[in-house]
C-alpha cells in the first residue's frame, strides 16, 4: 500500500513552470555552468555577455560606437548607445520568452544575442535586475528580483543620449561563492573590440580598442614571435588571419560567429583549416598534411551569418553544415590570391611546413621506438597511482578530478596517505626534469618521464582525451623545489601550451 502511493503517478505530480522560473530550476540549459568565477565560461560572465551582445548587435547595425561597462564586487551596469528598446516593449522584452526583433531580419541581420532569450535568463537569475531604455527623450524603466516584476517608471529625459542602461547582480542563491575575476572579463572585451574593430568598449574606466580587427589579435598574441607577417583577409561576411610562431607547439586557433567566440569551434573553423590546406598545397603544389601546415600556427577566423545554429545554448561551437562548402571556397580562392601578391611571405610559409614535415617523419621514428620500449617494460604507467573517475569531456564527466605532480616517492607520501582515491591521483617525479626549452619535441619521447607523463595526462595529440581536470604541480617550498616547478611549467608551455591556456595546470602552495 505504501508502495504504491509513492509511486503514484497522477495528473497532481504535472507542474507547469514558467518560461523564468524554467530557467531558473534548470539554470544549466540556458547558461551551461554556473561556477565561481574562476573559469572564462562560468555563469556569471555568460550573463555579462547576453547584456553585451545585445548592445553589440546595435553596433552592427551601425547604432552607438560607445559601451560603457562598471563592475563593482558583483554588481554589472551596461549602458550602450543604440536605439534603445521601444519603450511599451521594455518589461516584454527582458522577462517573455521568445520576445525579440531578432527574428526580424531587417532589424538585426547578423545577430550574436540569445534569440528572445538573453537578457530573460539574465532577469531570471538576478537577485537584482533593472533596464531603462531612452528613446528621443523618454525613457522606460523596469526593475526585477530574480524574475518578478517590482516595479515599473517612465517619463521624460531630456539629456540623455538613446540607449539601454541593463544593471545586475546574479542571484548569490544560484552563484555561491562568486568573485568576478578582471582578467576573464578583459579576455572577453578584447576578443569583442578585436571583432568590431572601431568600437569602443570601456570598463571601469580602461578602454578597450581595435582598428584592425583580427590582425590585432594575432599581433598581439604572437607579439614578437611571428615567422613572417599575419596573413590578413576581410570582407563583411569573412575575417581571416593567421602566422606561424616560434614559440608555439601545435595550432591555436580563434574562431568566431557574429562576434561570438566558439571555443569548441565548429563548422567555420573546419572549414577555414581545409580552405588553408588546399590554398597552400595547391600554391606549393605539394601535397602536405594538415598537421604539418597547422604546426606551430596561430590564427583566427570569423564569419557573419543571418540564421547561425550552434550545438548548445550556449554556442561554443557552429553547427551550419550547409555552409562549409562554400566556406571552404572562399577561404582557398582569397588566401591563393595573398600567396601571390606577396611571395615572400608565402615562401616563408611554405619554409616553416616544409620543415615541420621534415621533423614529424624524424619524430614517427623516435615515436615508434618509445611505445615499442615502454610496451616492453610495462602495460602500467610505473610512477602513477592513478583514481578511480577521469575528466571525459564529450561525456560532460571528471569535472573536479586532479593528478599532483610530486617531487618523489618520500614528498608524495602525505599526499597518498589523504587523498580522495575516486578524484585525485599522483605522479612521482624521478628527480629534477629535463630543461627543455630549447630542445625539440623528440625529447618527449626520448626520456622516460617526460614520454610517461604525457601518456598519464592523455595529451599527446591534443586536450580531447585528457584524464584530468586539474593538473597540479605538488613541489617542495623550497629552492629545489621552486626549480622543479618552473622545469615543469617550461615542459608544458613548451610542448602542451594548451593545457595552459584552457586553464587546467595549477601551482600547488606548500607549506614545507
Amino acid at each position: 500500500m505504501g508502495r504504491d502511493s509513492e509511486h503514484n503517478y497522477d495528473e497532481s505530480k504535472i507542474k507547469t513552470l514558467s518560461s523564468l522560473e524554467h530557467i531558473r530550476l534548470r539554470t544549466g540549459m540556458y547558461i551551461g555552468r554556473i561556477g565561481d568565477g574562476s573559469h572564462y565560461d562560468d555563469g556569471a560572465y555568460i550573463l555579462l555577455k547576453e547584456v553585451i551582445d545585445n548592445a553589440i548587435d546595435e553596433y552592427i547595425m551601425g547604432f552607438g560606437k560607445e559601451i560603457v561597462i562598471e563592475i563593482e564586487d558583483k554588481k554589472v551596469i551596461v549602458r550602450d548607445y543604440g536605439r534603445g528598446i521601444p519603450l511599451g516593449k521594455v518589461v516584454d522584452c527582458v522577462s517573455t520568452i521568445n520576445t525579440g526583433a531578432k527574428y526580424n531580419d531587417e532589424v538585426f541581420q547578423f545577430s550574436v544575442g540569445l534569440n528572445g532569450v538573453g537578457t530573460k535568463a539574465v532577469n531570471a537569475l538576478s537577485q537584482l535586475f533593472r533596464v531603462r531604455s531612452h528613446r528621443d527623450g523618454q525613457y522606460a524603466e523596469a526593475s526585477f528580483s530574480k524574475g518578478n516584476l517590482k516595479e515599473r517608471k517612465k517619463g521624460k529625459c531630456k539629456d540623455e543620449v538613446n540607449g539601454t542602461y541593463v544593471e545586475f547582480i546574479p542571484d548569490a542563491g544560484i552563484f555561491k561563492k562568486l568573485q568576478l575575476r578582471p582578467e576573464l572579463i578583459e579576455r572577453r572585451l578584447k576578443h569583442y573590440s578585436y571583432l568590431n574593430s572601431g568600437l569602443k568598449l570601456i570598463c571601469n574606466g580602461e578602454t578597450f580598442y581595435s582598428r584592425h580587427g583580427l590582425l590585432d589579435l594575432i599581433k598581439e598574441d604572437v607579439d614578437d614571435e611571428a615567422i613572417y607577417p599575419p596573413i590578413y583577409y576581410s570582407s563583411k561576411t569573412l575575417e581571416f588571419c593567421f602566422t606561424h610562431s616560434t614559440g608555439r607547439s601545435g595550432e591555436t586557433f580563434f574562431s568566431f560567429v557574429n562576434g561570438q567566440y566558439t571555443s569548441d569551434g565548429g563548422t567555420h573553423l573546419s572549414a577555414f583549416r581545409e580552405g588553408l590546406l588546399k590554398a597552400v598545397n595547391e600554391y606549393a603544389k605539394g601535397k602536405f598534411d594538415g598537421d604539418d601546415v597547422r604546426e606551430c600556427m596561430v590564427g583566427a577566423v570569423a564569419i557573419r551569418l543571418q540564421d547561425p545554429m550552434f550545438e548548445s545554448q550556449t554556442k561554443n561551437k557552429l553547427g551550419n553544415t550547409e555552409i562549409r562548402s562554400d566556406l571552404v571556397s572562399r577561404v582557398r580562392e582569397q588566401l591563393l590570391h595573398l600567396l601571390h601578391k606577396d611571395k615572400a611571405v608565402a615562401e616563408k610559409l611554405v619554409a616553416k611546413v616544409e620543415d615541420t614535415r621534415k621533423l614529424r617523419k624524424e619524430l614517427m621514428a623516435v615515436k615508434k621506438l618509445a611505445r615499442e620500449r615502454a610496451k616492453a617494460v610495462s602495460l602500467r604507467i610505473p610512477q602513477l597511482k592513478d583514481c578511480k573517475k577521469h575528466l571525459n569531456k564529450k561525456k560532460n564527466k571528471g569535472e573536479g578530478t586532479m593528478v599532483f605532480i610530486t617531487e618523489g616517492v618520500s614528498a608524495a607520501g602525505s599526499i597518498v596517505s589523504c587523498r580522495d582515491v575516486n578524484t585525485q591521483a599522483i605522479f612521482t617525479l624521478k628527480g629534477k626534469p629535463l630543461n627543455v626549452w630549447d630542445l625539440k619535441r623528440d625529447v618527449v619521447y626520448k626520456n622516460d618521464e617526460m614520454y610517461n607523463l604525457m601518456c598519464c595526462l592523455g595529451i599527446e595529440n591534443s586536450l580531447d582525451d585528457l584524464r584530468y581536470d586539474k593538473v597540479i604541480l605538488a613541489t617542495d617550498a623550497d629552492v629545489d623545489g621552486l626549480h622543479i616547478r618552473n622545469l615543469m611549467i617550461t615542459y608544458f608551455f613548451r610542448f602542451f601550451d594548451q593545457l595552459i591556456y584552457e586553464g587546467h595546470l595549477y601551482i600547488l602552495e606548500t607549506p614545507l
